[in-house]
């Protein structure tokens, strides 16, 4: 069965959150994006980021990068556009709406795929990925940068006691680093090659799932 979410209702919640997405988010989250683009360069020139929201990782991927990005808002996208001409960013190429679980780029058409901070609000996130995977070079890599829950001890427990709180300020615990695993066990030349906590105090993680070589 196809899944069915609010497509219109996303559109309308980004579209409100544009115009003050940089100033809530800009510095919180740059740790996690530098190194999220860095880890991507490495992989090859070409990139797909999927969720570029309103640019804010663009400036962070290397003269040399071939970057396509797409998102869902075409608000977000705006903002983004005018990032690209303002800081002059060459690295950066198309910019277009698009929904995550159904790209319209042929298969293998990059060396790796970016998730800044989207990942645990795509209503499908394993149809998302099973599009990623599809359009991933062999040899390339899905970058995920994300809040992600714990699975098990302390941390596990210290999150579901916070749960409310974090709720209130729009973060959810709910999404957990066993479901990219469980995901990525699907394919037998897939490889989740390590989750490493980032600013602040590991509170974000950077998930890196490898597309063994052909």
């Amino acid at each position: 069965m196809a899944v069915q979410y609010d497509l219109e209702g996303q559109k309308k919640a980004y579209a409100k959150w544009a115009p003050i997405y940089d100033k809530v988010y800009v510095k919180l989250l740059a740790d996690a994006q530098r190194k999220t683009s860095a880890a991507a360069a490495t992989c090859g020139p070409d990139i797909l980021e999927v969720g570029v929201g309103t640019g804010l990782v663009l400036p962070y991927y290397p003269a040399g990068c071939r970057v396509t990005g797409i998102d869902l808002s075409f608000h977000m996208l705006q903002k983004a556009v005018e990032k690209k001409v303002e800081r002059g960013l060459k690295q950066v190429g198309l910019l277009c709406a698009m929904d995550a679980c159904k790209l319209g780029f042929a298969d293998h058409s990059f060396d790796a795929v970016t998730v800044p901070f989207v990942i645990t609000l795509v209503p499908d996130p394993e149809g998302a990925l099973d599009e990623m995977y599809r359009v991933l070079r062999p040899g390339g890599e899905i970058v995920i940068a994300s809040k992600l829950g714990a699975d098990e001890g302390a941390t596990m427990h210290i999150e579901a006691a916070l749960a409310p709180l974090v709720k209130k300020v729009g973060w959810s615990i709910a999404f957990k680093a066993s479901r990219l695993r469980n995901w990525a066990a699907k394919y037998p030349d897939m490889e989740v090659v390590s989750i490493a906590p980032v600013f602040p105090v590991g509170f974000f993680k950077m998930v890196r799932i490898k597309k063994k070589a052909a």
